[in-house]
């Protein structure tokens, strides 16, 4: 026998749900197979077979909270489970039963809860109109242990309960503990995206052929960023304790937004990588964090966070810290506006930017500076040219 145990799950990570469990007891195993996904608070981890043979037990359902080194399930190594030395011709010669559950005389409410219970209706006769099968029925053939708030009504209204997973519990956790630790203010900006889409229209396709990656605009965010930062040094610092630490280096956050949730993955090292090499980074780990693939070291530290609700349609918002992060910078929606260029109106592809701050070290002054200079390398991108 060889334990199934749980991996190391990182710095600052002491505990893991077990999520799905992607074999189940009696079932053979090949070495380095999925065994089991556990979900800890910032990322997904999957556990695989270290040998081959059978999953002789598990020890840890789904659900379970489990801690670094605990014992999962167990492995017989080099056994062969009895379903696995069927050959396939004695699989292909069994007989094809027709499923109960797609008979007509089921109504709406009877036909999920045979589903849901696997109910075979074959021998069970129906007493509604025309032989039809009803909840009553189904109750009498064995499920009456089943309580009356798990068989919904035909004509009640829906509740639907899931527990939230780890991810989510952590997400609403730190988004209230940066609301209670922070003093939060937002300032806003609009900024003119036309000489970038400009140039993104004429560089784009040699760009990808250059690069085999897109042009988009978060590259000229970044960069614009990290001039900022460095200017304003305040902004890319943080409290600890009576203590500001200025950090010398410039590792962004970008959130990216998943089916459990929003993560922050991290541009490490921001001010020395191109334009090309921002896109590639963020497009990787975006892919990863939507795959479930993100590392806890992809995911540890950052000195400032982007978020882009614009890609969701959001006009306006005001986002929340990422601590122990002092701001985050907010992108919303292009829209094609009236605005007046030396007196005379002209329609522009606008956005507005919003910069969310710790006031207990960043001033109103510093904020508003800060966000003016981002906008000020935007509307212009030749200035990356004299501060790269």
């Amino acid at each position: 026998m060889s334990n199934i145990k749980v991996p190391p799950l990182g710095e600052s990570v002491t505990e893991a749900n077990v999520g799905k469990w992607h074999k189940k007891e009696g079932d053979s195993v090949k070495a380095d197979e999925l065994l089991v996904e556990l979900e800890t608070d910032k990322i997904t981890l999957e556990v695989t077979a270290e040998s081959s043979g059978i999953l002789q037990s598990i020890s840890a359902k789904e659900g379970t909270l489990v801690k670094a080194g605990a014992v999962l399930g167990e492995i017989k190594a080099g056994a062969v489970s009895e379903a696995s030395s069927k050959s396939s011709e004695e699989k292909k010669d069994e007989p094809q039963k027709e499923s109960s559950h797609t008979r007509d005389n089921l109504s709406p409410a009877t036909r999920k809860i045979v589903a849901e219970k696997n109910i075979d209706t074959t021998n069970i006769t129906g007493s509604g109109k025309d032989g039809r099968i009803t909840k009553s029925d189904i109750i009498g053939e064995g499920i009456k242990e089943t309580s009356s708030a798990e068989i919904p009504a035909e004509d009640a209204r829906g509740e639907e309960r899931v527990k939230m997973s780890r991810l989510r519990q952590r997400i609403a956790e730190r988004l209230k503990e940066s609301q209670n630790t922070a003093a939060i203010l937002t300032t806003f900006n609009e900024v003119d995206l036309s000489k970038i889409m400009n140039l993104r229209n004429r560089y784009k396709d040699d760009f990808v052929k250059k690069h085999n990656v897109k042009l988009g605009f978060m590259s000229f965010f970044v960069k614009a960023v990290v001039a900022a930062l460095k200017e304003n040094p305040i902004v890319n610092a943080e409290i600890s304790g009576d203590t500001i630490i200025y950090k010398k280096y410039y590792d962004i956050g970008v959130a990216v937004g998943t089916e459990k949730g929003l993560v922050v993955p991290i541009l490490k090292d921001a001010d020395k990588l191109s334009f090309a090499g921002i896109e590639y980074e963020i497009a990787m780990l975006a892919k990863k964090a939507r795959d479930g693939k993100l590392s806890m070291q992809e995911l540890t530290g950052g000195t400032f966070s982007i978020t882009n609700g614009g890609i969701y349609g959001s006009l306006l918002s005001t986002p929340i810290i990422n601590p122990p992060q002092s701001a985050i910078l907010g992108m919303h929606n292009i829209v094609k506006r009236a605005v007046v260029i030396d007196d005379k109106i002209e329609i522009r592809p606008m956005m507005y930017l919003a910069l969310s701050y710790d006031h207990r070290i960043i001033d109103g002054k510093e904020a508003v500076t800060f966000l003016s200079k981002i906008k000020e390398y935007v509307e212009d991108p030749e200035l990356f040219c004299l501060v790269a």
